[in-house]
């Protein structure tokens, strides 16, 4: 890595990690896409996902009290069942048409909250189960498993902070859960893995740390907004990626 890299991956970091403390995702979401035009995608995804797994751990410190659980539960079911599914397709199936299905999903979702169309009315619990699947297929194979957890619990639940920390919750169990995958099949076993991650975790911090002042100060829609722009952002980058 040249020193033009790591200047450009210490403000993609900074800034991915900066947009979690505000919302309780969207890190995924900005890193692996932006990483991945410089970076392998088999180092890129299994380094966030690390540091990503370690930002729900010390947001939930702070929102635990905040966290639906209920919610939570019931998702995980499917959750792993998608996760497997993945893990498999992951090394099985080309991506590109995957790619492009995800990207336009997500702009579609993005769109509706950007301009605000979307409902206030709570949506049935029985879209846990796609949305569980779709997580946990879509994290194993790109990293980027946050958008159809967003769109569900963001129908459920309407006070920001519940939505931040039961997201961070969520998104702990879930990466813990994509840390043993990788671990079994060998991604998380890079020799340079460690050095990158001791690295990026004061940035990750730090970022954490700015967005988490900025959180207390936006309102629900404001913050909903900014979860529109992140969708946008994710979709035209899975489209860059699938056409590039």
């Amino acid at each position: 890595m040249t020193p033009d890299i790591y200047l450009a991956a210490f403000f993609i970091l900074l800034f991915a990690y900066f947009i979690r403390g505000i919302t309780g995702f969207g890190s995924g979401l900005i890193a692996i896409p932006l990483l991945a035009h410089f970076l392998p995608l088999t180092f890129v995804v299994p380094m966030v996902l690390v540091l990503d797994f370690v930002a729900s751990v010390v947001l939930s410190r702070h929102t635990r009290l905040q966290v639906r659980w209920d919610e939570i539960r019931i998702l995980l079911p499917t959750t792993i069942v998608g996760i497997l599914i993945g893990a498999f397709l992951l090394v099985n199936l080309p991506r590109e048409p995957l790619l492009v299905g995800l990207g336009l999903f997500v702009i579609f979702f993005g769109l509706r909250y950007v301009f605000n169309v979307h409902g206030e009315r709570p949506i049935s619990r029985w879209w846990s189960v796609p949305t569980g699947l779709a997580g946990g297929l879509i994290g194993a194979m790109f990293g980027t498993g946050g958008p159809p957890y967003v769109v569900y619990l963001s129908h459920r639940l309407h006070d920001k902070t519940q939505l931040r920390g039961t997201l961070s919750g969520l998104f702990m169990l879930d990466g813990a859960l994509r840390v043993i995958t990788f671990l079994a099949i060998g991604l998380l076993l890079q020799s340079e893995l460690l050095v990158s991650l001791l690295l990026a975790l004061p940035l990750m911090g730090l970022g954490l740390y700015l967005g988490n002042r900025v959180h207390l100060g936006i309102s629900h829609r404001q913050q909903l907004a900014v979860i529109g722009g992140l969708l946008l952002l994710s979709g035209g980058s899975l489209l860059w990626n699938a056409w590039g």
